[in-house]
């Protein structure tokens, strides 16, 4: 083992850690400030532990996001940038946070989804689990004919998989609970509320379609570049979803208002049915007297679209996109804190390592925020990094507190030189005053002082991942 990966375990009892990830879950809690949602089992976590308000993805789609998070490692080292690539093929130097865990004495199992599953293939990358992983396969729909939307049905919970995994977990808590000589690692990824939105009937009972308020902003910003945008072709694919165009500036060419309320319906009818599933588990673990010694880290993987800018799904640059649910609830911490620093989803890993008193590998690209969890107000870094690429053109964009930056960048990685002549398109957007992102200021003269400020953190940005792509390219593997 190379020196760094490892450190002597502490005399004292190791935490657990349940480890919860959330396909395509954006901040859209109660307790994120979402007045339709009903998610009182998250709130509740969120209100006993940090709630990170500013914490952004790596990239704004599942394979490449997971990849990062799992790994502490940006994109344009995972190598992982699409929804096929797996990273231990790409990049086999890598190292995965649950595999260090296994060195140090840890029970690392899985269930659902936590890696993109082409993304760590096979065994849903079986190196980082200390027992092999557990798919739970069940049919995407219990009785719709077709493939719509969402479901409505009147079933029980453990129809859909996402429900019946709820007692696969169950199973290994009470399984992992007789070993009191050995932590764990317990990770159960939730696919809902990715599309299609199907949850039990009951879930759907909790709202009024009708009181759902639409986005207010559904047009392309002023002055902001096409390439920014996409066709919304994720959620056009379902046979009861018609043609429409995100592009237009006429709202009448859109999603009409009937269909996003029925989308904005099932969204949140399936973002109630996880909520109900992860209370399950917590009350399960509650029941064997684990809560008490056991860290419990919940994400979603991105943000959605739910209509701004016209837009559905995911895969932009926007705020609704990159923006993530992050809740981190650590016994004997500060309860209700809301970290305001700008992080990212390379900085869960070695969070997480912190406190658990395991050192921090030296060649991640996430830095711990224990600090912000004991002061809210604590700034960590100046900006969050987010990337997403348009066929040979990357888009990278940063977020300061106040301000995002963004550069589309033709034929060109973080492992070259940074080179202006290659940029095509810039946006920025002022989110004290523009939280709708309706105006790209880039080129506006009363923004002229703070675009020079957002370009030179830019450059520095570039200048500082161009010299980690060096350094990992030349570090010898940790095997």
């Amino acid at each position: 083992m190379a020196a760094g990966v490892t450190m002597s375990l502490s005399a004292q009892k190791k935490m657990n850690v349940l480890f919860i990830p959330i396909d395509d879950l954006k901040p859209n809690t109660g307790a994120c400030g979402n007045p339709f949602a009903h998610t009182p089992v998250m709130d509740k976590l969120a209100s006993e532990g940090a709630l990170f308000t500013n914490c952004f993805v790596q990239q704004a789609v599942s394979g490449p996001t997971r990849a990062s998070l799992m790994t502490s490692l940006r994109p344009d080292r995972t190598r992982v940038w699409d929804l096929e690539t797996d990273f231990r093929e790409k990049n086999p130097k890598a190292i995965s946070m649950p595999e260090i865990l296994i060195k140090n004495g840890y029970n690392t199992q899985a269930f659902g989804k936590v890696y993109h599953e082409s993304s760590a293939s096979p065994g849903h990358d079986a190196k980082s689990w200390s027992v092999p992983y557990t798919k739970v396969s069940k049919p995407t729909y219990a009785v719709s004919k077709g493939a719509p939307l969402a479901e409505c049905a009147d079933v029980s919970d453990d129809t859909y998989s996402d429900g019946a995994m709820v007692q696969y977990v169950i199973d290994a808590i009470d399984k992992l609970a007789k070993d009191k000589n050995k932590p764990f690692f317990l990770a159960a990824g939730f696919h809902k509320p990715h599309m299609p939105f199907v949850a039990p009937k009951k879930y759907w009972d909790l709202f009024n379609r009708n009181d759902f308020t639409l986005e207010e902003f559904q047009e392309m910003s002023k002055n902001g570049p096409a390439i920014a945008y996409h066709n919304s072709a994720g959620v056009k694919k379902y046979s009861d979803i018609p043609q429409f165009d995100s592009y237009s500036s006429n709202k009448n060419e859109h999603l009409s208002e009937d269909m996003q309320r029925y989308a904005l319906h099932g969204y949140h009818a399936a973002t109630a049915y996880t909520d109900a599933n992860i209370g399950k588990i917590i009350a399960y673990l509650e029941k064997k007297g684990l809560r008490d010694n056991t860290i419990i880290v919940i994400w979603g993987d991105h943000g959605w679209h739910l209509g701004d800018h016209g837009l559905w799904t995911k895969m932009t640059n926007f705020e609704q996109a990159t923006k993530a649910f992050f809740v981190m609830s650590v016994p004997g911490k500060k309860q209700g804190i809301k970290p305001t620093t700008p992080c990212e989803f390379v900085d869960i890993f070695p969070t997480l390592f912190e406190l658990l008193g395991i050192e921090i590998p030296s060649w991640i690209d996430g830095k711990s925020l224990v600090k912000a969890m004991e002061d809210p107000d604590c700034q960590i870094k100046p900006y969050a990094m987010s990337q997403y690429p348009r066929g040979k053109v990357m888009g990278y964009t940063i977020r300061t507190p106040r301000y995002r930056y963004t550069e589309w960048i033709n034929n060109f990685l973080t492992n070259q030189k940074y080179d202006p002549a290659k940029v095509v398109a810039c946006e920025m957007y002022d989110y004290e005053k523009d939280p709708k992102e309706t105006v790209n200021i880039v080129d506006d003269a009363s923004y002229k002082a703070a675009a020079k400020e957002m370009k030179e953190l830019f450059v520095q940005c570039m200048e500082r991942e161009y010299k980690a792509n060096i350094a990992y390219d030349k570090r010898a593997s940790w095997r």
